[in-house]
């Protein structure tokens, strides 16, 4: 267990309800999965409602409707973009958060170091035991997105914006990396101005994270603390097609956040600007530069 975790018992493993929010796309492949976790947590007398997804922000809006209808515990079941929308949902209520790991990456619960294993998922949503996670805010000119890990900007965002969805149901993280070296042959942007608490720089690409992990597994930043205010901003200095590589050969080593050309810094406020560069935030497609990244009012309790 890592040095910033922060648990809290819940000391009372009877909820008045739980509600389940479910993303089929994300999950597709994983959904006995679930239905073995629905199998544990029923026999142990919990209510259960599951609720489906149908198109991007649904995730949002079930779990508010949960939360407003008297759930203390509402389930992301999906990849870390339903989390995120779920997280979202939650967001000034007193509902805890449960995940069920089914997308992709998962790299938050690998973060957080959540179990995968059906009956071990179960116990832990059963037992309520509890962690913060202070999420991050994405502002732009198109409102405001809530981010639960990590948020992208530049190569990594546009690997994600023209990744196609059958591609990635197909392929699953495989899509990620041929998607990757598509995107490294073509990917030709400016510099990337980026204010750090007012601190002014550039860079090829920047990743602003809550956590220390990227991609699933990969340890990216050295001093990320999910459960604290600020982030771990990752400044990767040149973008060029050779650079793109190295760094893709360096991500499996968990040696990209001291690779060549990247460099840490910590922050309570990013700004990048700059116009139409492509943003993703936990893996899901988030729109366009200029952004302020701050952190969000409160933090949430997470289920362990």
């Amino acid at each position: 267990m890592k040095c910033c975790d922060t648990l809290t018992p819940n000391g009372n493993s009877a909820h008045r309800f739980v509600v389940i929010v479910f993303n089929p796309a994300a999950g597709r492949r994983r959904a006995h999965l679930l239905w073995r976790v629905l199998d544990v947590l029923m026999a142990n007398g919990l209510r259960v409602e599951i609720a489906e997804t149908t198109q991007a922000g649904d995730a949002e809006r079930l779990a508010r409707e949960a939360a407003a209808a008297g759930a203390d515990l509402v389930v992301a079941a999906g990849g870390d973009g339903t989390i995120a929308e779920v997280a979202n949902g939650l967001s000034g209520s007193s509902a805890r958060l449960g995940i069920i790991p089914l997308g992709t990456a998962n790299v938050l619960a690998h973060e957080l170091e959540l179990p995968f294993a059906p009956r071990a998922v179960a116990a832990a949503l059963a037992f309520g035991r509890t962690r913060l996670l202070w999420p991050g805010h994405a502002r732009s000119d198109r409102g405001t997105r809530l981010f639960v890990q990590m948020l992208g900007v530049g190569f990594d965002a546009q690997v994600v914006h023209r990744l196609s969805l059958p591609m990635k149901r197909r392929l699953g993280r495989g899509a990620y990396v041929l998607q990757s070296l598509r995107e490294a042959a073509r990917y030709r942007p400016g510099p990337i101005r980026v204010a750090v608490d007012g601190q002014e720089t550039e860079a090829g690409s920047v990743i602003i994270s809550k956590g220390c992990l990227y991609g699933g597994r990969y340890r990216v930043a050295r001093d990320a603390h999910p459960d604290q205010p600020g982030f771990s901003v990752v400044l990767f200095d040149r973008a060029d097609p050779g650079a793109v590589l190295m760094y893709g050969a360096f991500l499996p080593l968990h040696l990209l956040g001291s690779a060549p050309g990247v460099r840490q810094m910590r922050a309570r406020q990013v700004e990048v600007r700059g116009e139409a560069i492509a943003a993703q935030a936990d893996g899901d497609a988030a729109g366009w530069t200029p952004l302020t990244v701050t952190d969000a009012p409160a933090p949430i309790r997470v289920v362990v």
